[in-house]
């Protein structure tokens, strides 16, 4: 699920259709004027009077708070582009692809590669000469072309744009590598490893494709506004609008990087207790109660109550708190609370034999009988044939697994917060719903299919009525209307589903060279429901900003239509969840070039561009850290810098579902699993309820979405980070933005991009030169700030012995 990190004030209004104001186009600075236009994105007035805009309607959000103006002469394609669109391209992907392996999965900032680029691009156009001319003796030596080219002068908004679509497009970690990673360290290594890549090139490029063909409902419409692209466009605007007050902020942003970047260096390498500092733990080392519940600064150690945190790498992990919204924080913060009772209650009232089995862990477990203490992660090789299938009778004489309470909390919530979210969205956003699907209303659907339309080979609209016709659409985003206005061609289809078909065609062939045992009609189906979710869920996360997890609803139908395939599962779910989240992405992405007004045509090269980069360098990253790291990938706990629980889960979750008539089904061990696809119908009705009789909208505050996400957060992973993340988020989310809105504006998110950049780039540095990520290990010797893990967790908890 993304977050919404809108940085407006928007009124309860739900209406997201235009209003009824009409805007025309002034041709002398090709801008879109009207009476609601201000002079800048935002408006304010003095501090104790607080922030005066408000935004009500889709059309308002895109024309008050980004300008609705464009200069179609800007250079866009320059050396620069291409120079540091490439290297953010590549340092983001190798980032986010060691994240994938940290005991808490974390998330490259976009606003951080975005002022990084500035900061770069800026220094670029400083440092290289635009033109020499050098007298030697008599020699005498001019060049204007080629620097020129390298430097055609001031860093503009646009080629920033670029190189932060570029990146934004690179910097993800697919879940090809996921798949390949899991085939490695459990089914004996994988066939081929030009299959491999080109796995994970398909699986991020048949994404974009699908996204190209569904531009006219995902992208165009002005109520596809696209909320996390908001801030990004909004620093983009704001640092071209006044170079000098630029440089001013850009001080700040300096001091702040470089403090937090020489900071993380103690929690992450010298004075590892600073991850997460327990008093609890402190005062009694030797209770493994104290452990479950107030431990959390190792991997799958524990619940991390109270819990204080100097680590930013932990206390920011998924949403920084300084731009996570309030309502989100409170939704997050009632969901923790849940987690808490739930981990807890489960585990402790022995649910699901929980208690015969760890606390935490992804792994799959034998039971030497119910209620023994004594277990064995579950071998499944026992259970397969030779094609990495399972077989049924030896199923029956190993037996059925076991997954622990804390893992079956998190497949529970998730699975029953994704139907809550559907009918939360209908209870509560009915109306943007209707608007956001009136392309499938019948009476459109035979408009799309007339003979007229199907006809689509002859030439029925002239340029110029195509354009008119699109001025005159009351649904289309200002921003893509001013484009057509200044003539940018735009990408054909035909392009985006030559991507589709050809990434379609070398991914079929990629899995028969990889045994994956998906058959060619598994995989087609798969491309289908990407389609479907695509749609559904990409239109909701244009108009929300959530992003919904569909992994486990697309393991569960690979499980029921692959019965006994694990692999065929893994891939599935790369071609169906990866290819669906990307896609959400790269139309994330493409509204944000639409904001930015980047030619159409060069923002389709720089994300096929960013989206190759990137799957080339997660494949690499991902060979190289599962080579080196393939022990403490593969154990319960991991350690502080190295961690499998992402393949652990993904591939536990794949041989469960293998097994679903026996797992999971009604009737199964596990059926509540299941089951609560169903209840999920239900939890939205009570707050709805209260709402009608009440008339008080607050109940629409409570967001079941991510409550429920957040009540099965904790099964994994470092936890120690919560206690600090509330803390900061009411800090700056409630006091500062209500009493402070200047100070909020303004610095909110150069503070957040450089405590997330100072903080990035020292991991980075850290994993490579001193934990291992270039083979070999260089560990700071053990003190009391830095303990030994086989004595003492990283927080002074008890270790677990089921964990050693």
């Amino acid at each position: 699920m993304a977050s919404n990190d809108l940085d407006v004030q928007i009124t309860e209004s739900h209406d997201v259709s235009p209003t009824p104001e009409t805007k025309e186009v002034d041709p002398k600075n090709n801008t879109f004027t009207s009476d609601n236009d201000v002079e800048h994105g935002l408006k304010f007035e003095p501090e104790e009077e607080g922030v005066t805009t408000v935004v009500e309607t889709a059309n308002d959000l895109v024309t008050k708070v980004i300008h609705v103006q464009d200069d179609p002469n800007m250079s866009v394609v320059t050396f620069r582009v291409i120079f540091l669109g490439l290297g953010l391209s590549i340092f983001g992907s190798v980032l986010q692809e060691i994240f994938y392996f940290k005991p808490q999965t974390i998330f490259v900032s976009l606003v951080f590669l975005t002022v990084w680029a500035y900061i770069l691009g800026d220094l670029m156009a400083v440092l290289i000469p635009t033109k020499i001319d050098w007298r030697i003796g008599g020699l005498h030596i001019t060049d204007g072309g080629l620097l020129r080219y390298l430097n055609p002068g001031p860093f503009n908004s646009k080629e920033h744009a670029a190189i932060t679509i570029m990146a934004s497009a690179a910097a993800q970690s697919a879940l090809a590598t996921e798949a390949l990673a899991a085939q490695y360290l459990f089914y004996g290594g994988y066939p081929s490893k030009g299959a491999g890549i080109f796995i994970v090139l398909t699986s991020q490029l048949l994404g974009f494709g699908i996204t190209g063909l569904l531009r006219d409902v995902l992208v165009f419409p002005t109520k596809m506004i696209w909320p996390m692209t908001i801030p990004v466009s909004s620093l983009l605007e704001t640092i071209h609008r006044d170079r000098k007050e630029t440089k001013r902020k850009m001080r700040i942003w300096y001091a702040v990087f470089l403090a937090v970047f020489i900071w993380e260096l103690f929690p992450e390498y010298i004075f590892t207790t600073l991850i997460g500092i327990s008093v609890f733990c402190l005062a009694d080392q030797h209770n493994l109660f104290f452990t479950n519940f107030f431990g959390g600064a190792t991997g799958n150690e524990g619940l991390g109550v109270l819990n204080i945190s100097f680590d930013w790498n932990y206390i920011a992990p998924f949403f920084n708190p300084l731009w996570y919204p309030l309502q989100s924080t409170v939704n997050t913060l009632i969901g923790i609370i849940g987690c808490y009772a739930l981990l807890i209650g489960l585990y402790y009232g022995n649910i699901w034999e929980a208690k015969s089995l760890p606390f935490m862990s992804q792994d799959l477990f034998n039971l030497t009988n119910a209620n023994s203490t004594t277990y064995n992660i579950y071998n499944q090789s026992l259970i397969l044939n030779d094609n990495f299938e399972i077989d049924n009778a030896k199923l029956e004489a190993e037996g059925i697994p076991y997954l622990t309470a804390t893992y079956l909390a998190y497949l529970l919530t998730t699975n029953m917060g994704m139907t809550a979210t559907i009918v939360y969205m209908f209870l509560w956003n009915r109306d943007d719903l209707k608007a956001a699907w009136s392309w499938a209303s019948p009476s459109q659907i035979l408009k799309d299919f007339s003979l007229q339309r199907l006809q689509f080979w002859r030439n029925q609209e002239t340029p110029e009525e195509r354009l008119q016709r699109k001025q005159d659409d009351s649904t289309l985003d200002p921003h893509y209307k001013l484009m057509m206005r200044n003539k940018y061609a735009e990408v054909p289809l035909w392009w985006w589903a030559l991507v589709l078909v050809v990434c379609w065609a070398v991914g079929l062939g990629c899995l028969y060279s990889m045994k994956s045992t998906l058959p060619w009609w598994g995989f087609l189906v798969s491309t289908i429901f990407t389609f479907i979710f695509v749609l559904f869920f990409g239109a909701q996360m244009g108009m929300t900003g959530f992003q919904f997890n569909q992994q486990p609803i697309c393991q569960m139908l690979a499980g029921y239509m692959f019965p006994g395939r694990p692999l065929a599962n893994f891939y599935f779910t790369c071609f169906t969840f990866n290819a669906t989240q990307q896609a959400q992405l790269l139309a994330k992405d493409l509204r944000l070039a639409q904001y930015s007004h980047l030619p159409p045509r060069i923002t389709f090269a720089v994300q096929i561009a960013g989206c190759i980069v990137g799957g080339l360098m997660n494949w690499v990253i991902m060979d190289t850290v599962v080579a080196a790291q393939e022990p403490l990938l593969v154990s319960i706990q991991g350690s502080s810098i190295w961690s499998g629980q992402n393949i652990q889960q993904f591939n536990s979750l794949a041989i469960a579902w293998s097994i679903a008539p026996k797992l999971f089904s009604i009737g199964a061990r596990y059926e509540w699993v299941t089951i609560v696809f169903l209840l999920g119908f239900l939890v939205p009705v009570p707050a709805y309820i209260m709402y009608k009789i009440t008339g008080n909208r607050l109940w629409g505050y409570l967001n079941p979405s991510i409550i429920l996400w957040f009540m099965g957060n904790l099964f994994v992973g470092i936890n120690s980070g919560f206690t600090t993340f509330f803390i900061v988020a009411f800090v700056f989310q409630w006091y500062i933005r209500k009493y402070h809105p200047r100070f909020f504006v303004e610095w909110n998110y150069l503070i957040s991009a450089a405590l997330d950049g100072g903080t990035q780039i020292m991991v980075f540095i850290l994993t490579f030169a001193v934990a291992g990520g270039s083979g070999t290990a260089h560990p700071f010797p053990t003190w009391a700030g830095n303990p030994d893990l086989s004595l003492h967790n990283t927080d002074y908890c008890m270790v677990n012995p089921a964990n050693q």
